[in-house]
């Protein structure tokens, strides 16, 4: 079975040349026999295992455009910090399919790029990635339409696959109909069910952070519930579900607990689920103590909410790109979350179990209208389109943006306004009594943009880092 991938066929083809030579890519069969000569475990048998041992597994963001300097980067990473899984993100032209352009850059300004182009770096060197390190990549990247990365991707033997047709369309792309970016993930799911059925188990990692500004709970778990029926009915075996680290402990906590529950809620038996925890992905504080301090906080979010993995910050995420060291220092500071003598450390039972019933109920109210529909997509679409799936802040026509998030007084995250969601008037009425909003008319547009930035400058202002 020694053919081209089916999905980089049919006219769906990469760069006619790339540095690595790409040549045709393996068949399945090939691919399947080169993961399993690796030596190595899967993504998804890592995060089996470190659930297992009741540990947070621990991978950083990383991503360049030179091979060597990619593979250097790697190595250092895992030397010095010995991460469970490693990242290969990829560059702003791969992710939009501007192979050609990709590999242009790539061969005259690679320090351009802001991320490893594979597909023109091709799959021999994605394997000279993954034989480089001991541990199993994932790719992470942001592409609507991710059919051909994915392919380059199986054949480089990496195990784990960020994103959906949701989560990789709205946050990122302007124009590209849901439709079309449900349907090339539906493509990417089904190789995924064949892998697994070959013997290879792809984690498909859900990315629920969205826009990683003020995010809703309900909101980011409603997408990744939806995304991941679809990925399940195609066939994967093993879901991710990443959720954004909104900076409120027992709401956090909550959320992470909440996963779960909602893969048996709605996700078939035999379908693998962890939660994942992106640590805070706002503003971050500028001063390095303080920073350090808010990694350590999300660590200790995600061992007390039962999160299988975290992915990881550093303290220079407010100065700009973070070098090699800040993120080795940023994974050794996160493991320290995995130490037994922070067994003491506990949350609010209460408050988290309330916050999760809350959760629940949302993520519920959200979903059913369009899982009752006998066709998700086209429901889902339709959603969009009338607003009663909505998220805040996208770039894409094709979501309202109605949703206007606000901070509680205790800094949980809640909905100023729900824009068309279908909340039912409990809901929303809790949402506005935790708010502490007085009776009468809405607030002004300029009061509303002033609360939002304070919020979104949440952590600065914790520590007192607005005059600096």
């Amino acid at each position: 079975m020694n053919r081209p991938s089916s999905l980089a066929s049919a006219g769906r083809r990469g760069p006619r040349r790339g540095a690595g030579a790409p040549g045709p890519l393996p068949g399945l069969r090939e691919s399947v026999s080169y993961i399993t000569s690796l030596g190595k475990p899967t993504v998804a048998q890592v995060l089996g295992e470190v659930r297992a041992r009741r540990r947070v597994a621990v991978q950083p963001r990383c991503g360049v455009g030179g091979h060597e300097e990619m593979k250097a980067l790697l190595l250092a990473l895992e030397t010095e910090a010995e991460p469970d899984v490693l990242t290969v993100t990829i560059d702003s032209h791969t992710r939009l399919r501007r192979f050609e352009e990709a590999a242009r850059t790539l061969a005259t300004r690679p320090e351009d790029l802001n991320g490893y182009p594979l597909v023109a770096h091709g799959w021999r060197r994605g394997r000279e990635l993954n034989e480089a390190v001991a541990a199993p990549l994932e790719v992470r990247h942001g592409s609507p339409d991710p059919r051909i990365l994915f392919d380059v991707c199986l054949a480089s033997g990496i195990t784990s696959f960020e994103g959906g047709g949701i989560s990789y369309n709205l946050p990122y792309a302007k124009a590209v109909p849901l439709a079309t970016s449900l349907a090339a993930w539906e493509a990417v799911d089904r190789r995924c069910g064949e892998l697994a059925e070959a013997g290879v188990v792809v984690d498909r990692e859900l990315f629920g952070t969205l826009t990683a500004v003020l995010v809703p709970p309900s909101v980011s778990l409603a997408v990744s519930v939806l995304e991941a029926v679809l990925a399940a009915r195609a066939g994967v075996r093993c879901v991710s579900v990443a959720y954004p680290q909104g900076g409120h402990l027992a709401q956090d906590v909550a959320a992470l607990e909440a996963i779960p529950e909602l893969a048996g809620r709605y996700l078939p038996a035999g379908v693998d689920v962890h939660p994942v925890l992106h640590a805070f992905m706002g503003v971050f504080p500028r001063l390095r103590g303080n920073a350090e301090d808010l990694i350590l906080y999300g660590a200790l979010v995600a061992r007390l909410g039962g999160a299988s993995k975290i992915i990881t910050k550093t303290h220079q995420e407010a100065l700009g790109i973070p070098g090699t060291r800040a993120n080795i220092e940023g994974l050794r500071l996160a493991d320290r979350c995995n130490s037994p003598l922070l067994g003491f450390l506990s949350v609010d039972r209460d408050q988290v179990r309330r916050e999760r019933e809350w959760i629940l109920a949302e993520v519920d109210e959200i979903v059913e209208p369009v899982l009752a529909r006998r066709e998700p997509i086209p429901a889902i679409v339709e959603a969009f389109d009338r607003g009663t799936l909505d998220i805040p802040f996208s770039a894409s026509r094709f979501a309202r943006s109605r949703v206007i998030p606000k901070r509680d007084p205790e800094g949980a995250v809640r909905y100023l306004s729900a824009g068309g969601l279908p909340l039912s008037a409990g809901t929303l009425a809790r949402h506005r009594e935790l708010l502490c909003l007085p009776a009468g008319p809405s607030p002004s547009a300029r009061s509303v943009l002033a609360d939002l930035t304070a919020d979104i400058n949440y952590f600065p202002n914790l520590f007192n880092e607005g005059s600096l």
